[in-house]
């Protein structure tokens, strides 16, 4: 068996959800979102009112928890796994800046992280998965075996996440992206259970003056590597 575990950690808004997914559907491997999952309990968090006044009331999304169903299904015509939550198809509405000016505080509830490591290691047991997230090479698959840490200037980030928020018809202004981007990247990198971390045996990939098939060819070849050595290992 020479299928392995790809890990893709890093920044908000590097593109690892794009690299990814490119990266799964050439292997032929299971593409998970991590950070669609927690993305996902955040929408929950704001439908349910447990989010009022910028206070985020922890207690009772965590009580909340054993009622929260996650899920991906695969959707043929997008080419790609879009996340339900409660058996609801909510893939569009987790992307939006309201989303991602919590997504961070949710994400740092230990109980929380503790619900979604433990589905996310299960969805990777049988490796041939690429799973990308904030720390998949450093707490969910800390033997994977080809680790990569994404980065950027935060500039670049918040200018193509502010893009794709234009084209989903968002109005926002390219300086609350800004905020949100370096927001997140302290709350991602300072919080006491599984803060944003590169693992020790990561290999770092700065995409700030990077284009995506660039970006892509090199992350392929890493990969083709890794797997040609298992074989050869084998």
């Amino acid at each position: 068996m020479s299928k392995i575990t790809i890990a893709i950690d890093g920044y908000s808004s590097t593109g690892k959800s794009t690299i990814a997914r490119q990266l799964a559907e050439t292997l032929g491997y299971i593409y998970v979102d991590s950070g669609a999952m927690y993305r996902a309990l955040t929408l929950y968090a704001l439908r349910a009112e447990l989010i009022q006044n910028d206070v985020l009331d922890k207690e009772k999304l965590i009580q909340s928890l054993p009622s929260i169903f996650l899920q991906f299904t695969f959707n043929p015509k997008k080419g790609y796994a879009e996340v339900y939550l409660n058996n609801k198809n909510v893939e569009g509405d987790i992307r939006k800046l309201e989303v991602s000016k919590y997504v961070s505080r949710v994400a740092e509830i230990p109980e929380v992280r503790r619900k979604l490591v433990a589905i996310q290691q299960e969805m990777g047991k049988n490796k041939g998965v690429v799973m990308d997230g904030r720390d998949i090479g450093t707490v969910v698959f800390p033997e994977a075996d080809l680790k990569l840490f994404l980065t950027a200037a935060p500039d670049k980030r918040a200018t193509r996440r502010y893009k794709e928020l234009l084209e989903r018809g968002d109005e926002v202004t390219f300086e609350e992206v800004l905020e949100n981007v370096e927001f997140r990247d302290h709350i991602d990198s300072t919080r006491a259970v599984s803060p944003l971390k590169k693992a020790e045996d990561a290999i770092v990939i700065d995409n700030t003056d990077m284009g995506l098939k660039e970006q892509f060819e090199r992350v392929l070849n890493i990969a083709n590597r890794v797997i040609n050595q298992k074989k050869k290992d084998a």
